[in-house]
């Protein structure tokens, strides 16, 4: 297996915070684990933009010529999350709400976000395991966290020991950076609140209350899993004890996967992951993009246009394109001005794709297509920095536009390596799809209809000369009409 630039590839560490040369731990294979939705309602645009990131990555590394298993997880039972030890979980919220099953909660929600990614051009992941479905294995370790010490039973109820983990020597804080102090301190008023020894410890199973509708039976009570617990479990299930990339948002960075990484490492005595990438928030207008403030927009919703935040509707590929001009790392403002942007960016860009076809090799190259391609290679290999990996396609857009224009000239040599890179690096590693053509058929679609209509009108009012002129210039391009008994249609040749 040929596996392109390996040893140049670097990754942010968010354990470590700073860039680390990736070394998967299987030669030639990446396992990789992103932390999916909870499926309770629509995914925003928010949401989606770290499984956009994340696809890219699983497409890269694809590319690169790894073999990936790449899980991610949909949690489909209810929790109290972060800890909560009273209130409701909002699968059985949405589900009391419209007076529905849980699970009919978690079928629509899981069909749209499935729905949402087809549009936007995903992979679908190796493994899509549900929290619901591991529910034994969640049983089990519990388990075992509790004869190795680690955690302790009070009336029906499970928590992690976080004093004694870090009293034994681990390392909870490790990830988040935060010391322990430091969160007794924030905590302290919650004292007495709970069946906690210690308001830090995290609930590794719950005690049902008679309103919470979604319940398993246990060794300790008729309740459910603690939210942490799940990806522990389905990570370690199909990706080992150890597994190379761990992904998700920065807002799960603390409290859940510092909770994922102690009961994994309780267990199995080695840290889990290698690589731990989180994504940034998205912003809308300047502020954080969230339901619980109204300040969202759905993905259907820019493709559709129906919304009151952008002037029109725009389409999936450049939404993509747009994601992709900042650092994962980095936060970015989505607005309609940044969208129109990146919709002119975007069309410069698939019109350079489509104009290579076009353009007549010469004797000598004007442009280093091969030092071009290896820029490309070293952006992304800088911890994915898509934005300077745009950047570089567009100098690649810049002198093909010039070699089109005869300004310019490459051999036929470069020519091939030029059309087979970009189109690997726009559709393959981005992920885009060439929506002009669509945009195109449309256009035609709407013209040759107010033909028709046209034709119609002179046919109604007997003006045979326009009505024929009408078929014959439009069957002159290569247009057919034909008509019927529901009316006049067309074909093209």
């Amino acid at each position: 297996m040929k596996i392109y630039t390996k040893n140049q590839l670097k990754i942010y560490n968010s354990l470590t915070k700073k860039k680390e040369l990736f070394t998967p731990i299987e030669k030639g294979y990446v396992g990789m684990y992103v932390c999916g939705p909870t499926v309770y309602s629509n995914v925003h645009l928010g949401n989606v933009r770290t499984f956009m990131f994340f696809d890219v990555v699983y497409r890269y590394l694809l590319h690169l010529g790894y073999k990936v298993r790449y899980v991610r997880n949909i949690t489909d039972a209810g929790h109290l999350e972060n800890d909560a030890d009273e209130g409701e979980d909002r699968i059985a919220k949405k589900a009391r709400l419209e007076k529905i099953e849980p699970m009919e909660v978690v079928q629509r929600y899981t069909v749209d976000f499935h729905n949402v990614l087809d549009k936007y051009n995903f992979l679908p992941p190796s493994i899509e395991p549900t929290a619901t479905g591991h529910i034994v294995e969640q049983i089990e370790m519990i388990k075992e966290i509790i004869d190795k010490g680690f955690a302790y039973e009070v009336n029906g109820s499970v928590y992690f020991d976080v004093l004694k983990y870090n009293k034994e020597g681990g390392d909870y804080g490790i990830l988040s950076g935060r010391k322990m102090e430091d969160a007794i301190h924030n905590t302290r008023a919650l004292d007495g609140q709970s069946d906690k020894k210690n308001p830090q410890d995290f609930a590794l199973w719950k005690k049902a209350d008679k309103r919470h509708i979604m319940r398993w039976t246990s060794p300790w009570s008729d309740g459910f899993p603690g939210w942490h617990l799940e990806c522990s479990v389905m990570s370690s299930k199909y990706l080992g004890e150890q597994f190379d990339i761990h992904g998700g948002g920065l807002d799960l960075k603390f409290p859940h996967h510092e909770c994922e990484i102690a009961q994994s490492k309780t267990c199995s005595g080695v840290n889990p992951v290698n690589y731990w990438m989180h994504t940034n928030m998205l912003l809308l207008n300047s502020q954080k993009m969230a339901k619980s403030t109204g300040n969202y927009i759905l993905p259907d919703e820019i493709l559709t246009g129906e919304n009151k935040i952008l002037s029109k509707a725009f389409s999936a590929s450049v939404v993509r394109f747009f994601n992709m001009q900042a650092l994962y790392r980095g936060i970015l403002d989505f607005s309609n001005d940044a969208l129109v942007a990146s919709e002119k960016g975007y069309h410069k860009l698939m019109e350079a794709v489509a104009s290579l076809g076009k353009i007549e090799a010469g004797k000598i190259s004007t442009f280093d297509v091969n030092t071009w391609k290896q820029k490309c290679y070293d952006a992304m290999n800088d911890d994915f920095n898509t934005p300077v990996f745009i950047s570089h396609l567009f100098d690649a857009v810049k002198n093909i536009n010039l070699i089109h224009d005869k300004k310019a000239t490459i051999t036929p040599e470069d020519l091939s390596t030029l059309k087979e890179t970009l189109n690997a690096f726009v559709f393959d590693v981005l992920g885009l799809l060439d929506d002009t053509k669509t945009q195109s058929s449309d256009k035609i679609d709407g013209v040759v209809g107010l033909l028709i209509k046209l034709r119609n009108q002179a046919r109604e009012n007997k003006d045979w000369a326009l009505s024929d002129q009408i078929r014959d210039e439009l069957l002159a391009i290569g247009i057919q009409l034909k008509d019927g008994k529901e009316g006049t249609t067309f074909s093209m040749n």
